[in-house]
């Protein structure tokens, strides 16, 4: 046999590729009959070679190209998250702000509403001392009206005592 032939394993091994990855490229080859040595196992002239290394070199390029895109896609991703992560922590300074000044306000609301609660007990007390003064006065009110109303009693006896001092009356001014 000829020195140009090799087996897969041999070419798989000078290109640094598994056995696998060469069958793989070895079903593309033009001719579907493969040749063999003398111990059966398929051998390959240096056509198919030269095809399956282009192949195989081809695939190296554009797995190296395409690791220099996922590299920069990588950077780029990791740009766009920091870029996001900054965003967030942006949003989230925002909103903590936010929050410090609602607490602040929500202190400004407690103290005005017990300052309001404690105005309006104050209310309520004045309210209920102004009721008890106007009961006090209402009473004694009632109590002078009742000492300066005479009752009907008093006054029979007022027109007794008139009837029996007329005549002293008359008896006094003939005096005079």
């Amino acid at each position: 046999m000829s020195e140009n032939l090799k087996t897969i394993k041999e070419l798989a091994d000078e290109l640094g590729v598994s056995k696998q990855n060469l069958q793989y490229h070895v079903k593309f080859l033009p001719t579907k009959k493969r040749q063999k040595n003398e111990s059966g196992i398929v051998v390959l002239n240096i056509e198919e070679q030269m095809f399956i290394s282009g192949r195989i070199k081809k695939n190296k390029a554009k797995d190296i190209n395409d690791e220099t895109k996922k590299g920069q896609k990588n950077i780029n991703d990791e740009t766009k998250k920091r870029q996001k992560n900054n965003d967030v922590f942006a949003f989230n300074n925002h909103l903590l702000k936010e929050i410090i000044d609602l607490k602040e306000v929500n202190k400004q609301l407690l103290e005005s509403q017990k300052q309001t609660q404690n105005l309006l007990d104050q209310q309520q007390r004045l309210a209920l001392q102004d009721k008890k003064l106007l009961e006090e006065y209402k009473a004694e009110n009632d109590n002078l009206k009742a000492l300066n109303m005479p009752s009907q009693d008093t006054k029979e006896v007022q027109n007794e005592v008139e009837e029996a001092t007329e005549p002293l009356r008359k008896w006094w001014q003939i005096w005079k």
